[in-house]
């Protein structure tokens, strides 16, 4: 559930050096105290929190005055769908993209937990994927039968331009960076187009 979605609302963020995208399944290890807290709190009001890509500095703060990170301005809201205790003692949870948003402005808790002001986006539009990006879907069809995908449990639409791009944007061996840009797109097709370009690229590197 999404809390407050219409007009800006608060939101707990979790900078990370990943990419989460609507649809998607992220597998988190949660250890820092904050985090645990924040994942309690999520559980018992059944809300989640927002990913966010790191633009500068690290996921894990170990010194007591390292500054918060530098992040992007569009995220991804983070639904918890699955927790999974770890035989090294952290939490393991499993989060599956929601609404994107824009951060507005952000602050630390006392306890260093990233709060930011977000308005989420509305829904992309649904568009059918197109003749021209049919080879793409060959592409997803063949990252998917990856056992590490199946078992997350991703749902696939491959008639969905919007689902299509998001998968090939998280499965294709492409920096964060890129991905964050594959990410703040609005349009499908669009977003495809790109998409093929890239991997006009990587074919082209690995000829």
């Amino acid at each position: 559930m999404v809390v407050g979605m219409q007009g800006r609302t608060e939101l707990p963020l979790f900078p990370l050096g990943n990419v989460l995208f609507t649809g998607g399944r992220l597998p988190l290890q949660i250890f820092e105290p904050r985090y645990v807290d924040m994942i309690s709190a999520c559980a018992k009001s059944d809300t989640g929190f927002g990913v966010v890509l790191i633009r500068r500095g690290n996921e894990v703060r170990v010194d007591k005055d390292e500054d918060a990170p530098s992040i992007f301005d569009i995220g991804t809201y983070a639904s918890i769908v699955d927790f999974n205790p770890l035989p090294n003692g952290r939490l393991g949870i499993i989060t599956e993209g929601g609404l994107k948003f824009r951060v507005f402005s952000t602050w630390e808790k006392d306890d260093r937990l990233l709060i930011g002001e977000v308005e989420f986006f509305s829904e992309e539009h649904a568009e059918g994927i197109g003749e021209q990006f049919e080879p793409l879907v060959d592409i997803l069809r063949r990252l998917a039968q990856d056992p590490i995908i199946q078992r997350l449990g991703v749902d696939i639409d491959y008639t969905d331009a919007r689902s299509v791009s998001w998968r090939l944007a998280e499965l294709l061996p492409i920096d964060p960076e890129t991905k964050q840009s594959l990410l703040q797109m609005r349009i499908p097709r669009e977003r495809l187009a790109e998409i093929k370009r890239l991997v006009s690229k990587l074919q082209g590197f690995a000829s």
